[in-house]
């Protein structure tokens, strides 16, 4: 762990799926939530969409990842990536 990471507080961290990269250093990542509902007791997954500062432009649709909180980038950017956890096999093909 890097020096600067040991002095910042408790950031909340998030796994989530890459669903688009078309920005310049930002993502937009849907974080998967399961849960069992309170009155009908089923499972119900619910999604989030977080868009997250990417600086080296490394991540790509598919790719699973690992965001973490951070202070305001934007108005609607306050994630950042941290780590690539797997990176998506499939090759987008010609349409």
């Amino acid at each position: 762990m890097p020096e600067t990471d040991l002095h910042r507080g408790h950031r909340k961290e998030r796994v989530g799926e890459v669903v688009s990269d078309k920005m310049d250093k930002t993502i937009v990542v849907r974080v998967e939530r399961r849960f069992r509902h309170p009155r009908f007791k089923k499972v119900v997954t619910a999604y989030s969409k977080f868009y997250v500062h990417d600086e080296k432009n490394q991540a790509k649709v598919g790719d699973r990842v690992r965001i973490q909180e951070t202070r305001p980038l934007s108005r609607t950017k306050s994630w950042r990536l941290v780590e690539i956890v797997d990176r998506n096999q499939e090759v987008a093909g010609v349409a």
